[in-house]
C-alpha cells in the first residue's frame, strides 16, 4: 500500500493507493471514527463494490444511496436527494459521508457534506482512474448550474482518500483513457521527466498494468498533494491544476455534458492550450507536435470539429478562473513548465479556436 500525506496542518489526510484499499480496516477505522455512516455511490459502481465497503465499516450504522450515473446528473435535485437522507435518519455532526465512485460521485458527496449542519466529514473512496488522481484530491466539491460547469461548490477536504486499484479491473477502456489525459496533465504543467516517463509506458498503462498505474497515481497523488498544500484555494499555483479545463469545460457545456467524458474534454482543452502556446511564441512546433503525438498515444482526442469555435468561445466566458471580464488561460512555457495569465493576444485565441475546432 502507497501512503501520501496531504499537509494541511491540523486537516491534513493520507492517500492510500494500492489493491484492497477499501478493505484497509486499521486505515479505516483511524479516518472513520463516526458510528453513523452515508455510502454515496452510483447505479454502475454500488452492484460492484458497495457490499463489500461496506462489509468493512461494519459495525457502524451504514446507509446508501445510489444516485444515476453522469455527469449530467451532477444536479442540486440529486444533492437535495442526500439531504433529504440526512435529515430523516437523524445523522448528527460526527457522522460521515463517503463517496464509493468517480468524479461526479465524489463532488457531490463532498459538496452534501459540506452543507449538512454547516459541514461534515467526509471520506472518498475513487473508482475510477480520473478521480484517484485528481478530484477525490484537493477538497474541490461541487454541483454543474446550466450556465457552466462546477458553479456551485464549496472547499471541503475530506479525512481520508482510498485508491483501491483493484476497481480499475472494472473500468471501462474510455474511462480509462480518459483518466490518463489527467495523468498527462501533471507531467505538462510540472514534470516532465514524468511526461517522457508516460510517453514510453503508454502501452503498458493501456494494458493495465499494474505497476505501471500504480506509479502513475502515485506520482499524481504526490504532485497534487504538493500544490494543494502550498495553495489550498487556488489562490494562486494551484490554478495550474486547471490545463486545459477552461476549453474542456466549455467543450462539456456546450453538449450539455452528454457527449464527452471530463477527461476526453480536458485532453482536447490541452491540446488547444499547446496550439494557442504555440501561436504565442512560448513554445516549439515541435513541443507541439508531441504533445498532439502523446495524446494521441493515449487515444484521446485532440480537436473539436463538432463544435463551432463562437461556441466554445462563448462558453469559455463563463468560468470561474475569469477576472475583470477576461478569461485567464494555462498556457504552456515548455513540455513541464507552465502558467496562468489573461496577458496574452486575442487573436491567438480566435486562432486556435477556428483551427481546432469546427
Amino acid at each position: 500500500m502507497q501512503r501520501i500525506e496531504v499537509s494541511l496542518g491540523t486537516r491534513s489526510y493520507p492517500i492510500l493507493i494500492g489493491p484492497g484499499a477499501m478493505q484497509a480496516d486499521e486505515e479505516l477505522d483511524r479516518a472513520i471514527p463516526a458510528k453513523d455512516v452515508l455510502v454515496i455511490t452510483n447505479t454502475t459502481v454500488g452492484p460492484l463494490y458497495a457490499a463489500k465497503l461496506v462489509q468493512a465499516l461494519a459495525p457502524r450504522r451504514c446507509l446508501e444511496v445510489v444516485l444515476p450515473d453522469g455527469e449530467v446528473h451532477k444536479t442540486f435535485a440529486n444533492i437535495s436527494r442526500v439531504l433529504d437522507v440526512l435529515v430523516a435518519n437523524r445523522f448528527a455532526r460526527d457522522a460521515c459521508v463517503i463517496a464509493l465512485g468517480g468524479g461526479v460521485v465524489g463532488d457531490m458527496a463532498g459538496f452534501a457534506a459540506a452543507c449538512y449542519q454547516r459541514g461534515i466529514a467526509f471520506v472518498q473512496v475513487p473508482t475510477t482512474l480520473l478521480a484517484q488522481v485528481d478530484s477525490s484530491v484537493g477538497g474541490k466539491t461541487g454541483v454543474n448550474h446550466p450556465g457552466g460547469k462546477n458553479l456551485i461548490g464549496a472547499f471541503h477536504q475530506p479525512a481520508a482518500v482510498f485508491a483501491d486499484t483493484d476497481t480499475l479491473a472494472t473500468l471501462p477502456d474510455r474511462e480509462l483513457r480518459a483518466g490518463l489525459a489527467e495523468v498527462i496533465k501533471y507531467g505538462l504543467i510540472i514534470d516532465r521527466p514524468f511526461f517522457d516517463w508516460l510517453e514510453g509506458h503508454a502501452a503498458a498503462l493501456l494494458a493495465r498494468d499494474t505497476a505501471a498505474l500504480t506509479h502513475a497515481i502515485k506520482r499524481s497523488c504526490e504532485i497534487k498533494a504538493g500544490i494543494v498544500a502550498r495553495d489550498e484555494r487556488e489562490q494562486g499555483e494551484r490554478a495550474l491544476l486547471n490545463l486545459g479545463h477552461t476549453f474542456g469545460h466549455a467543450i462539456e457545456s456546450a453538449t450539455n455534458y452528454s457527449t464527452w467524458l471530463h477527461g476526453e474534454a480536458v485532453g482536447a482543452g490541452m491540446m488547444l492550450a499547446a496550439d494557442m502556446s504555440q501561436r504565442l511564441g512560448w513554445v516549439s512546433a515541435a513541443d507541439v507536435e508531441r504533445v498532439e503525438r502523446v495524446l494521441k498515444l493515449f487515444g484521446l482526442r485532440t480537436d473539436v470539429k463538432t463544435l463551432p469555435a463562437a461556441t466554445i468561445a462563448e462558453n469559455m466566458k463563463i468560468d470561474k478562473k475569469v477576472a475583470a471580464g477576461r478569461v485567464r488561460l494555462v498556457l504552456l512555457k515548455a513540455i513541464g513548465k507552465s502558467l496562468i495569465t489573461g496577458d496574452y493576444e486575442d487573436a491567438a485565441l480566435r486562432e486556435t479556436l477556428r483551427a481546432r475546432c469546427g
